[in-house]
């Protein structure tokens, strides 16, 4: 059952309402946490039974900043291994040790976790991780979509799933915990490129991009609102002004966008129809 509960302020004036609980593994005290987004307006914003995402959150205290690590989000970039070994070391108890380096530089390293797994909260000042002015859409080769930027995910009945910066979304069809990625793609040999087929030269925008808002369509794919640049592994970039429709069964022939062999394949997302 709880242990406790948290009440924190979150960026754009929103809340943050942690639920903490407590397991012993093998020895070792773990504290589980569950992480619920209240409103402005105090409204409780929750995940519906039939768009319920995982969550295994686990804290990790420094001098200064708490990182947090989902677990169920991690599909091991191993950015931040590559970053900073001395802080993220999987070969150690605990795997994550903040104090080895220099908060600003270990705010750096967790920023280029492209999935969110890694998040952090300073608890010297009251800095927050910026929100980037343009949003993003990276493939990546065999692999899925990398989302930076404004990033909100709803349901189709427009309940917001999550509020992030930094996502990956599977496009190979065979996650447990869609509409993210679970790293399934390497267990079912999904093959896909990460080229944008008709490359322009990426520009910057000279103004915000505002919300990038992305609904995963029951059994279908996901319905991308808002201003984007879509990004290929070979460089080649595509501005999308009005949105797009995104492969998420991976049977596309037309990737990284939809060309309806979802209904064609009998692809199952997994969510109740609406």
């Amino acid at each position: 059952m709880p242990l406790f509960g948290e009440l924190k302020d979150l960026k754009r004036n929103d809340m943050i309402y942690r639920i903490h609980f407590l397991e012993f593994v093998c020895g070792q005290l773990v504290i589980h946490t569950l992480t619920r987004t209240l409103t402005s307006c105090d409204t409780l914003v929750r995940s519906s039974p039939d768009h319920e995402m995982k969550e295994d959150i686990h804290q990790y205290t420094g001098e200064d900043i708490v990182v947090e690590y989902d677990v169920n989000r991690c599909i091991h970039a191993r950015e931040c291994v590559r970053g900073l070994p001395d802080v993220f070391d999987p070969d150690k108890r605990p795997w994550i040790e903040p104090d080895n380096a220099a908060v600003e530089e270990l705010m750096s390293v967790i920023m280029q976790c492209p999935t969110g797994a890694l998040q952090f909260e300073r608890t010297d000042t009251d800095y927050e991780e910026p929100v980037p002015e343009q949003n993003t859409v990276s493939v990546v080769p065999d692999g899925p979509l990398y989302l930076a930027g404004d990033v909100e995910i709803t349901s189709p009945d427009e309940t917001v799933l999550i509020r992030d910066t930094r996502v990956a979304l599977c496009r190979c069809g065979a996650s447990s915990n869609k509409p993210l990625c679970d790293n399934s793609h390497e267990a079912v040999e999904f093959e896909a490129s990460g080229t944008i087929s008709d490359g322009h030269t990426s520009h910057s925008p000279s103004e915000r991009d505002g919300t990038l808002r992305v609904t995963p369509l029951p059994d279908g794919p996901l319905r991308v609102e808002g201003r984007f640049e879509m990004q290929g592994h070979d460089g080649g970039a595509k501005r999308c002004g009005d949105g797009a429709t995104l492969c998420r069964c991976g049977g596309s022939n037309d990737k990284p966008s939809c060309d309806g062999t979802h209904e064609e394949i009998g692809f199952s997302s997994g969510e109740a129809s609406e």
